[in-house]
């Protein structure tokens, strides 16, 4: 098996090491036309297969048609993908098919949507790292930015929907791009990297995993893997820039990676893949100040190596759900205390390996998994009383899936 310090001399980032610790992915047969284009700046071209996903907008409550869904894979891997997959699924039954392939985005390991549901944004995962947008009508290629850095992993878009937001794994840094009024994306308005504290145990620089933006708008956190650390920056929603107010320290060797926040705003859920744990995380909406409160369990068994990937919490604030990779299980804790404390409830397997991410459905009745090795995604039925998880069928093959969008 190849080492991780080979690993990274072949270019490789500790993700998608971590993700092939199992082997080659399956190889799954999914309509796609020719592979993407390996520099993330060259000109892109789409090809999709007619598709009833057209046009999609957030919208609550269930629809009685299909919704479409976007997946995330990597391209230049054994048994990848050859672009953004797209499926649809039905929302009263989670079942999910498949519509061919988006190419002429590489690598697109993430993907997110304007709130106006109107352009697709993807992380180009690659050394010359990008940004690329999406238009969901014609599915048209508007064009990509650099990030400034490597191994771009996360991104999200600001609230005002004026403000791409991306983390570059590999570089350890975080930047801004400005959202135009068609959906494109400009120049870059920020590039900041995460050069102290020193990286934790174990880690070789600091790794970018996460960049979000607090309930109260005026601040954005960025979750470093690299340096245990939680930045957070005032973000100048008239510039585009960016400047540091606090620092969160997790212990060391934690390597936070993913954070969510309480629905009402004073509490965050921080899952940290290195040391199998999550924390309950006070926040101040004033300063933009995060605590970082006492590590908690993920839930897995310690039958195998487990790496906590996401975390999410249902709108009404009731549950919590983590991807716990490895255990191949979601747990499931009740939210507490006004968001103050989490109890662990339960785990379910995810009936896939590895899931790498986890997204509910607009209205929350639903919860996917993208799960890596497998090459799948599970699809599950979140119950509205008590937010048990309960299959919804089997599984979807999608190529090394790493991200399940649905809208």
């Amino acid at each position: 098996m190849t080492s991780g310090a080979e690993a990274s001399r072949e270019g490789w980032s500790r993700r998608r090491f971590i993700g092939a610790l199992g082997g080659t992915a399956a190889v799954v047969a999914v309509p796609a036309p020719a592979a993407a284009p390996a520099d993330p700046e060259s000109s892109r071209t789409t090809t999709s297969e007619p598709s009833a996903a057209k046009a999609p907008a957030h919208r609550k409550g269930k629809d009685s048609g299909p919704r479409p869904l976007y997946l995330g894979t990597y391209t230049s891997v054994d048994g990848g993908g050859k672009g953004i997959g797209l499926a649809t699924y039905d929302a009263s039954t989670g079942q999910i098919t498949g519509a061919g392939t988006l190419t002429g985005v590489a690598d697109p390991s993430y993907l997110t949507v304007h709130p106006d549901g109107r352009t697709l944004y993807a992380v180009d995962e690659q050394t010359a790292g990008a940004v690329t947008a999406v238009r969901l009508a014609d599915r048209k290629v508007l064009g990509a930015r650099s990030t400034g850095g490597a191994g771009p992993c996360h991104l999200s878009v600001h609230p005002t929907g004026r403000w791409l937001l991306s983390a570059n794994y590999t570089s350890g840094s975080v930047a801004v791009h400005p959202i135009d009024s068609s959906g494109a994306l400009g120049e870059r308005t920020a590039l900041v990297k995460h050069s102290s504290p020193q990286p934790g145990p174990g880690q070789d620089g600091p790794h970018a995993h996460q960049f979000v933006t607090a309930p109260d708008g005026g601040h954005v956190l960025a979750v470093d893997l690299g340096t245990d650390t939680v930045y957070t920056y005032r973000l100048d929603t008239t510039k585009g820039t960016l400047a540091e107010v606090s620092q969160a320290h997790t212990r060391a060797g934690a390597g936070p990676r993913s954070l969510t926040f309480h629905p009402g705003g004073r509490y965050a859920y921080l899952a940290n893949e290195v040391d199998d744990t999550i924390a309950v995380c006070a926040y101040e909406p004033a300063t933009g100040a995060l605590s970082i409160g006492a590590p908690q369990s993920s839930g897995s068994t310690g039958n195998a190596t487990n790496y906590p990937a996401q975390i999410l919490v249902t709108s009404n604030g009731a549950y919590a759900y983590l991807a716990n990779r490895g255990d191949n299980t979601l747990a499931r804790y009740a939210v507490e205390a006004d968001g103050a404390r989490l109890r662990l409830l339960d785990t379910v397997p995810v009936n896939g390996d590895f899931p790498r991410q986890i997204a509910f459905s607009p209205d929350g009745t639903l919860l996917f998994t993208a799960n890596q090795r497998s090459s799948t995604v599970s699809v599950f039925h979140v119950a509205a009383g008590t937010g048990q998880l309960t299959l919804a069928g089997a599984p979807f093959a999608s190529p090394v899936a790493v991200c399940a969008l649905p809208l």
